[in-house]
């Protein structure tokens, strides 16, 4: 689980990171990274829309993409703020293919 301090919670920070941030898209996603000056911890956002399933199938992507952030978070670079968007493949995509994509978007954007 992401702590609090390592997590986008602000409607205007979702909007400022996808909007001017570098972009990554992969199968199962899109990556968006904005490199901050600020001396704190990687923060992260999840985007998955209705288009991506029910309920269920929306929570289960977000719980994996967080259990990966978490896992790849000490090797992002501090400052960093991600928002990842799930795409409707994701609902579909085995674990270790989405980590295998969110990995090589975050080591592409934000490498430590």
């Amino acid at each position: 689980m992401l702590a609090r301090p390592q997590r986008i919670t602000r409607g205007t920070d979702y909007r400022t990171v996808v909007r001017r941030g570098m972009r990554c898209a992969s199968t199962s996603g899109v990556t968006h990274v904005i490199l901050t000056k600020e001396a704190r911890p990687a923060r992260f956002g999840f985007i998955v829309s209705k288009a991506v399933g029910n309920a269920v199938v929306r929570n289960t992507v977000r719980r994996r993409l967080k259990a990966i952030c978490h896992e790849a978070s000490p090797s992002v670079r501090e400052g960093a703020d991600i928002v990842i968007r799930a795409l409707p493949a994701s609902a579909t995509t085995s674990f270790a293919d989405l980590r295998r994509d969110v990995l090589r978007c975050l080591e592409r954007q934000a490498p430590a």
